[in-house]
């Protein structure tokens, strides 16, 4: 078999960490190696060092350092939150979250229902995002938490996040939003998305993975949360344990350089997905971009091709990095939760491919991918009557859609 090179469309999964981001973090493995809570002076650079860094994220997304407690990655956020959240005794009973959340709010939501708490999942539209009718009538005063994300990681539909914590507030109830996708792809306003709470991942926005924070906005300090574990007293004795100083200076330096380049990105990534989604109406005139007239993340395509399986096409294209839906579940053979929420028969949602543009991506990356699939979906519909277009016609270079 022919040799292709790899080609990496898979950002909404993780992203390349920036050459600026490894470089910033390698004096804090050794040498600026101490932790930050020592009183010494080794544990004062990296206590400045961590300051600098929250300086830098609130500045990117429009918070106090105060308001950042930093964890592992969103996963942990979203469960700090919602676990924390439901920890504290009250009356509010009622957890409500979009259909199309992130296994990570899903599954502790899920987990409070045992628990006794009423879980009610706010309904899509086919366009991919939430009803606001629907959530005006399952949103009432018994309603502790509303968690919807800022960006859905499958199929890209920004929400209408602002809208819901709206309705939300007005009912006294607090709203979260899962905002992780949203991090270096699109501008961030906490003020504007109108969160009480709001969770993060720094390897979503070309910074190290194992690293992630949660935003507490100082006007909701009397929504407690209580702490899930329990040892140390770092991060207001929210989230215990000896900080990840390296991982945090990167997560800092990621959102420095996210400040400076993301309007610049998302012109780029924006017409490298306009040259993909050519290329799919060109190679397959059958094919479906999902949600693609619905506001969505400047690089994310997710495309059905009807008859082809997804894995069947990912696992004949190994050089190409694609998902399907959610990388998350991946490993799993049932479909998406996200795609059959939006109303796809079961079929139809294994027949979807995410591709995710990212900052490091070409026009170069778009044609090799659209060459390759043209000649794996050749080979797939080798017995169908109707060929495939030859590649050729696809994948010319229009470099005058990139600035």
């Amino acid at each position: 078999m022919k040799h292709r090179a790899t080609v990496y469309l898979d950002n909404n999964s993780t992203t390349q960490c920036a050459p600026e981001v490894i470089e910033a973090m390698l004096p804090f493995f050794a040498g600026n190696h101490g932790n930050a809570a020592s009183p010494h002076i080794l544990g004062q650079q990296a206590a400045g060092a961590v300051a600098l860094a929250r300086d830098s994220i609130g500045e990117l997304i429009g918070c106090a350092p105060s308001e950042i407690c930093f964890t592992s990655c969103a996963t942990e956020a979203n469960n700090l939150v919602i676990l924390g959240l439901t920890e504290v005794r009250t009356k509010r009973t009622k957890i409500l979250a979009s259909a199309i959340e992130h296994k990570s709010v899903l599954g502790p939501c899920e987990a409070m229902a045992q628990k006794g708490f009423e879980f009610a999942k706010l309904p899509i539209g086919k366009d991919g995002l939430v009803d606001l009718d629907w959530a005006r009538r399952l949103i009432d005063d018994r309603t502790l938490l509303v968690s919807v994300q800022g960006a859905n990681n499958e199929i890209g539909t920004i929400q209408p996040v602002r809208e819901l914590a709206d309705i939300a507030h007005e009912h006294g109830a607090a709203f979260h939003c899962d905002a992780a996708q949203l991090l270096g792809k699109q501008p961030v306003s906490l003020d504007a998305i109108g969160a009480d709470f709001a969770s993060f991942s720094s390897h979503k926005a070309y910074g190290p993975k194992g690293i992630g924070f949660l935003v507490t906005r100082n006007r909701v300090r009397n929504l407690s949360i209580a702490p899930i574990w329990y040892g140390g007293g770092q991060e207001n004795g929210l989230r215990p344990g000896t900080l990840n100083v390296p991982g945090i200076v990167g997560a800092g330096e990621a959102c420095r350089l996210c400040n400076l380049w993301l309007k610049d990105d998302m012109r780029r990534i924006v017409s490298l997905r306009l040259l993909l989604e050519q290329g799919f109406a060109d190679l397959i005139p059958e094919s479906r971009s999902i949600a693609r007239d619905s506001p969505r993340l400047p690089g994310t395509v997710s495309v059905m091709f009807p008859g082809v399986t997804a894995d069947l096409l990912i696992a004949r294209t190994p050089s190409l990095c694609v998902s399907m839906g959610s990388a998350c579940s991946s490993g799993t053979v049932a479909p998406s939760h996200v795609l059959l929420a939006l109303g796809l028969s079961r079929d139809e949602a294994r027949s979807v491919v995410r591709f995710s543009l990212g900052r490091y991506n070409t026009v170069g990356d778009v044609q090799t991918a659209l060459r390759s699939l043209s000649s794996d979906l050749r080979e797939i519909f080798s017995n169908d009557p109707k060929p495939v277009p030859n590649s050729e016609s696809v994948v010319v270079a229009r470099e005058e859609l990139i600035p």
